[in-house]
């Protein structure tokens, strides 16, 4: 199994769930560190901690990096990883919030030569809906599914390997398309603060 955990809660707050997640190194395609909503102003030595073992463990640490949909300037979103390389020793980038049409790909081509530039061996793209083909030469993983169970099971979505879902609200028997994913009970505002299944915090 590979999950892809954006798991969205401080180590200090939540100190066993972040254990089950590095206990579960195996099973992890990766996992997003988002500090503040992005690396912050400075490093978070609990962030720091959980990083350094979750490396130790094997696992891919992605540095959270919104990018607003092709606004957010260029020069922002390289802060962003360079700091997530400094601080956190991210070997990977999660860009959110990436368009679908075709007309943003030189703008995250661009993006992505900056996050290679700044060590990233993984790259995550999160679209939350199937983008224009042209993406896939762009990233090692697309985000092609970032919603609810009861919308997710009533689509027919492409499937492919490099395509990752990400759904919320859903139950435990809840199956997903894609090799990469993740399916956590969490809804409303925050759904990424629970753990995923098959995670159990103990």
């Amino acid at each position: 199994m590979d999950l892809l955990v954006p798991y969205y809660e401080h180590p200090s707050a939540r100190p066993a769930e972040w254990d089950a997640i590095v206990a579960a190194a195996p099973l992890l395609y990766g996992v997003v560190v988002n500090p503040a909503s992005g690396a912050g102003t400075a490093p978070d030595p609990a962030f720091v901690s959980v990083a350094d073992r979750l490396r130790a463990a094997g696992v891919c640490v992605l540095g959270y990096t919104d990018t607003d949909y092709g606004r957010r300037p260029h020069a922002d979103v390289l802060t962003d990883l360079v700091r997530h390389r400094d601080w956190y020793g991210a070997d990977g980038a999660f860009l959110d919030q990436v368009p679908t049409d075709p007309g943003a790909v030189p703008h995250y081509r661009r993006l992505g030569v900056a996050a290679r530039a700044a060590g990233a061996a993984t790259l995550v793209l999160n679209h939350g809906a199937q983008p224009d083909p042209s993406y896939a030469e762009l990233a090692d993983l697309l985000v092609t599914f970032e919603g609810s169970w009861d919308t997710y099971r009533e689509l027919d979505l492409p499937v492919a390997d490099h395509f990752c879902h990400l759904v919320y609200a859903a139950p435990a028997s809840a199956r997903l398309a894609t090799r990469v994913k993740c399916a956590v009970p969490g809804g409303g505002a925050h759904p990424w603060g629970t753990l995923p299944y098959p995670l159990e915090c103990p």
